[in-house]
């Protein structure tokens, strides 16, 4: 896999403070958010790459990693733990390894070491230290063992509409275009597996894997609870105490909606099956739950207001 510079990308300094990243990234996150670039495709892909840049380098421990070992940053615990077992080992006077950011050699000082005192290997590695790691480093010939590629997380905007319907969607990470289907119904926060869309594996191991997660907007109509729709309906006085007919949005059109004599403020309607799809249930669907806001006129006549003491009066 190709080394991303993450401060590249949030364009800071690798001594930048994280007050320094976090105005960073929250500059371009806005200037790159893909609802405010409709007909940039290439903002989502951007927007994404800020993600996981800020990811990384807003947590010290990430960063950390992450400037010792560039790509391979998630890995760094397996490298510490061997980096250590092989310092100062059986009389050699210590030996201390370091693996290079460009992901390609080991370098580091021997004090004094026998270079034959691991494993009786020539190029000073044993055996068990190039399985791990897939090469003999800068020193050596080519390696033995594979080495997995690293998993790479992603986020994929939707918008309520669009995770109401199975569809393909197209988008860019590690600079690789993939086309996925997306099925109806997936939640927020949801996250899908692509074996072998991650970073790839050296000297012939497998590549890693892709984490989408899905992460769905809010919507100016309805608010999701699992697989009900909630919306909200206004009608006026008269409607709501003579009864009557609303016009009601769903995520497949609009319906007419009877309203009852009597209908008091907040009274909540349900209609099966107009809510969201259940996710791979196919035909099968959450209900709409309807609640009525009923307004008070404010600009009523003396006539009109007459007629309201009369009704006072007989109640």
């Amino acid at each position: 896999m190709a080394y991303i510079d993450y401060y590249n990308i949030l364009g800071v300094d690798k001594t930048a403070t994280q007050d320094d990243i976090k105005k960073a990234y929250r500059k371009l996150a806005r200037k790159y958010h893909p609802d405010l670039n409709p007909n940039d495709p290439g903002a989502k892909e951007k927007f994404q790459a800020i993600n996981e840049a800020n990811e990384v380098l807003s947590d010290p421990e990430k960063r950390k990693k992450y400037d010792a070992y560039g790509e391979n940053w998630k890995h760094a615990d397996e490298f510490e733990a061997q980096r250590k077992a092989y310092q100062g080992g059986s009389g050699t006077g210590g030996a201390e390894y370091w693996y290079s950011t460009d992901g390609q050699h080991f370098t580091g000082g021997f004090g004094g070491a026998d270079m034959h005192g691991f494993g009786g290997n020539a190029s000073g590695f044993s055996d068990f230290f190039e399985e791990l790691f897939g090469h003999r480093g800068a020193a050596g010939g080519r390696g033995k063992g594979a080495f997995r590629g690293q998993d790479i997380e992603a986020e994929l905007q939707l918008t309520l509409q669009e995770a109401a319907v199975t569809h393909k969607q197209t988008f860019t990470v590690g600079g690789e275009t993939l086309r996925i289907t997306v099925p109806a119904g997936v939640a927020n926060g949801q996250v899908i597996k692509l074996k072998g869309h991650g970073g790839k594996g050296a000297n012939g191991g497998p590549d890693g894997d892709l984490y989408i997660t899905f992460v769905i907007s809010d919507d100016p109509v309805f608010k999701r609870k699992e697989n009900d729709l909630y919306t909200n309906v206004t009608i006026d006085l008269y409607t709501a105490v003579l009864g009557g007919e609303v016009t009601v949005n769903t995520l497949d059109g609009q319906v007419k909606l009877k309203v009852r004599p009597g209908t008091q403020n907040d009274a909540m309607v349900r209609l099966k099956g107009k809510g969201f799809p259940v996710y791979k249930q196919e035909g099968t669907f959450g209900d709409l739950i309807v609640t009525y806001h009923i307004t008070i006129p404010t600009s009523l006549t003396e006539h009109q207001k007459e007629l309201f003491r009369q009704l006072q009066k007989e109640a």
